[in-house]
């Protein structure tokens, strides 16, 4: 096994990034040999005699090693801080459970083991991997490469995910059953208060929580160390071979030379910094025994054995399960499974056929409107024809969403339905139409899109939000229930501030290390990828720029509604939402019946970077700005401007955002809300949406509020079940708005907000919405799909109807209160 591949394969996934970058090196060595020592060899060989002969010997070995030892002291710089970080955290860990294991009552004495021996039983129960040696060793370098073997370290972080916490105790202490039923838990039962004694179970005395309790973080910190002492061998053993490589390369002698001089003078190769961590090893191992009431030292070290080899398992299987992925992906690029029948081929559309087959009907129709009068106006039925028209290429994505957007502007000037804003209602020319329909397209809206855009993407690029939610998943446990209610709150969290179309991505990508290791037929994994999908759509509630159908609503309400108000209402909707659709996929798919536990998430702590620290105070501080905004009207006017803050000291800095990530913003939806924002000024200009409130009206005329609500609420509900909800909102939210107006007590801003909240919440079919569409494409490693259409059947849309209830009570009590 090449060295690259094992060291993806035995390092520790939360450590990744803080191993050797031995393929970077590598890289940068073949570029060194291409550029310096061909090119010198060249030139040596062309000039002839001693003189080129020296040349081509010496000149190239200097310039290779004043180019090549730098990049060697930055990677052996990074490991040691990391290694330095790491060793004081666990050590200050370990101390302190020593301390704690003396606190234990009526627990027996094992005799402790000197180092040597320690490690050589260590080693006869299957661990093969010497420890590193000194840079007085005879042979080092050897016996490092020595043990790299598949068995030679046992990597991988450890939480308790590989031992659930509900048979922790049961699978790796059988005696403690019989400790459980003895008379001593009874002798030390706390008699603190009556709140104490509920929450423990009667047979288990404060002792034995304790005991408990250290028991597993000396399980937990003993594995860590162990990661730690092979995160050591790895390094080292990835110096030693870079070098040689380099040697080989440059035909020169620096890998005995700067292994002896530099790399054995790093605090994470020195024999020191060896000794401490076997001596901690030790003592861990020592306090494993004494909490786990072992008879001798070789009990305690069976036990522990046994927790790194099913990690190792378990890890392992995980990587190789990711490198089969990979590879299957790129070999599945292009492939096409033919499509044959006897030797011939069964004649099929091509999608070309099929979309000029839908955009000819979309015409067709288009035709039919346009000479079918129902308007009194000749902009109105015009205008009417181009909404039918505009509406059916969205709807059956005849042409993508975004470049139907970019045909409303120019059917808006050629058909000539903008009107004067004056009494005369005069049709304007293609001149002032188009002036006015291109004034309209770049709003104060679309700049807080961009914000929201480049909020986002520093906060996915610098791992702020993978962090956060690993934080969150990490406090889980390990039930399928609230593992399951934790990420779907997370993925409405990350879509309240990355937009409900990046946060499905990023949970996702979350989960895998649960989904790889779930056994066949578990019903929760469709559980938690549903679950995911339906609470990113939830999260589209959230926040004003966490859906492009916010963007819309605020656009349309008059006046918006501050950041405080929307979270006033979209808060208490989401979270009711959430539990909701939790209870309803626990009562679908009881996932605890197939999984009882699962592995539980990890989370590795580690110091923010000052680049990191950097975006998280731009975010706050953008965040923060949004919600006074209306109390700094004076100062920045709109939130628009508010929006430029954000993508100026972001992308002001390269390091921090770069022109890539800009490239890279969703520009369709930018497209496509400047559509929108374009059919809503022409509806408006033709006298069109007079004309339909009018006659809305008519059929909601002396309905209350509450009733008037739960009709456009049902009527989004329906559309933006079948098309994107960006779509529905942008055809249906000026309608509500016009209608909400006309109202004896006006009501406006309620109806507007309550049906855009209800976009949100249409997510009963795999089309409804992206978070829907992200979810139904997911597979596993061998390509099967998590989800089929029958699940969004039996979940999608019982939880549309779930938001549905929640959006006309909750919502409608909130922003009743509220005054909207």
């Amino acid at each position: 096994m090449k060295f690259s591949s094992a060291l993806q394969f035995n390092a520790v996934p939360d450590w990744a990034q803080y191993y050797i970058d031995y393929s970077g090196l590598k890289k940068k060595l073949y570029v060194i040999e291409r550029d310096i020592v061909s090119n010198n060899g060249q030139s040596g060989t062309s000039t002839g005699g001693a003189v080129g002969e020296s040349h081509t010997l010496l000149e190239p070995q200097n310039q290779a090693y004043a180019a090549f030892v730098p990049l060697l002291d930055a990677e052996l710089a990074k490991i040691d801080r990391f290694y330095e970080r790491k060793e004081a955290e666990l050590f200050a860990q370990a101390d302190i459970v020593e301390r704690d294991i003396d606190k234990l009552q009526g627990i027996p004495t094992l005799q402790r083991r000197s180092s040597a021996t320690f490690f050589q039983k260590l080693s006869d129960m299957g661990d093969s991997a010497p420890r590193i040696q000194g840079a007085s060793s005879a042979q080092p370098v050897q016996q490092s490469n020595q043990s790299l073997g598949v068995d030679s370290t046992i990597p991988q972080d450890v939480t308790n995910a590989y031992i659930p916490h509900e048979h922790d105790e049961s699978t790796y202490a059988p005696s403690l059953a019989g400790a459980e039923e003895g008379s001593r838990g009874s002798e030390h039962m706390s008699r603190s208060s009556a709140s104490d004694r509920v929450r423990r179970t009667a047979s288990f005395s404060e002792n034995e929580v304790l005991r408990r309790e250290l028991r597993t973080r000396a399980r937990d910190l003993f594995i860590l160390l162990h990661d730690l002492r092979s995160y050591a061998q790895l390094n080292y053993t990835g110096f030693s071979k870079i070098t040689k490589k380099f040697d080989k390369v440059t035909s020169s002698a620096l890998r005995s030379a700067y292994m002896a001089e530099t790399v054995h003078a790093a605090s994470a190769f020195g024999e020191a910094a060896q000794k401490r961590l076997r001596e901690h090893m030790e003592a861990m191992a020592y306090a494993f025994g004494l909490a786990s009431q072992c008879t001798s030292i070789d009990d305690a070290l069976g036990e522990l054995k046994q927790c790194l080899r099913e990690e190792v398992v378990w890890e392992r299987n995980t990587v190789w399960r990711d490198m089969i992925a990979s590879e299957r992906m790129v070999n599945a690029v292009g492939v096409q499974s033919p499509d044959l029948a006897g030797g011939r081929a069964k004649p099929r559309m091509t999608n070309t056929q099929r979309q000029m087959l839908r955009l000819a009907a979309c015409t067709i129709v288009f035709g039919v409107a346009w000479a079918v009068p129902l308007f009194p106006g000749v902009e109105q039925q015009r205008c009417w024809a181009m909404l039918v028209y505009v509406s059916l290429l969205w709807a059956t994505e005849a042409l993508p969403l975004h470049v139907t957007a970019l045909l409303v502007p120019l059917l808006t000037v050629m058909l000539g339905v903008m009107r004067s804003p004056a009494k005369s209602h005069q049709s304007l020319g293609a001149g002032d139409a188009s002036k006015a329909v291109f004034s309209a397209m770049f709003s104060s809206v679309i700049m807080l899109l961009l914000g929201g855009f480049a909020l986002a993407a520093a906060l996915s690029k610098h791992d702020i939000a993978r962090i956060i939610a690993s934080w969150v998943l990490s406090r889980a446990g390990s039930s399928p229930r609230t593992v399951l209610l934790a990420n779907m709150l997370v993925a409405t969290f990350a879509s309240m501030w990355i937009s409900n179309v990046a946060a499905p991505v990023l949970c996702f990508s979350l989960i895998r290390p649960i989904l790889r290791t779930l056994p066949p037929g578990s019903t929760f994994a469709p559980c938690l990828v549903i679950g995911i999908a339906l609470a990113s759509n939830v999260g589209g509630m959230a926040s004003p720029i966490s859906s492009p159908q916010n963007i819309i609503a605020i656009n349309t309400m008059h006046p918006a509604p501050s950041w405080f108000q929307w979270f006033a209402v979209s808060i208490p909707v989401c979270v009711a939402c959430d539990v909701g659709i939790w209870l309803l996929l626990l009562f679908v798919y009881q996932p605890n019946k197939t999984t009882p536990a699962i592995h539980q998430t990890r989370f590795t702590s580690e110091r923010l970077s000052r680049r990191q620290i950097y975006v998280c105070i731009v975010t706050v501080a953008t965040i923060l700005l949004w919600c006074f905004e209306s109390q700094l009207a004076f100062v920045f006017g709109d939130m628009g401007i508010v929006a430029v803050i954000p993508l100026v000291l972001l992308f002001g800095f390269p390091t921090v955002l770069g022109k890539e990530d800009f490239n890279n913003f969703l520009w369709t939806v930018v497209m496509l809300a400047m559509g929108g924002i374009a059919l809503g000024r022409a509806v408006e200009s033709s006298g069109l949406l007079h004309e339909l409130a009018g006659h809305i009206e008519g059929v909601v005329d002396g309905m209350p509020v509450f009733s008037v609500l739960c009709v456009f609420c049902a009527l989004i509900l329906v559309v933006c079940t079948f098309i994107s909800h960006t779509v529905g909102s942008l055809i249906i939210l000026p309608i509500v708005s016009e209608v909400g107006a006309r109202l004896p007590e006006p009501h406006s801003r309620l109806l507007v907000m309550g049906a855009a909240l209800m976009a949100s919440g249409a997510m009963g079919l795999p089309v409804s919405g992206f978070p829907n569409m992200n979810a139904i494409m997911l597979e596993d490693t061998l390509g099967n799909p998590y989800l089929s259409t029958m699940d969004f059947f039996k979940a999608g849309v019982p939880a549309s109807f779930v938001a549905y209830v929640v959006v006309i009570s909750i919502g409608f009590a909130v922003m009743s209160l509220l005054g909207f």
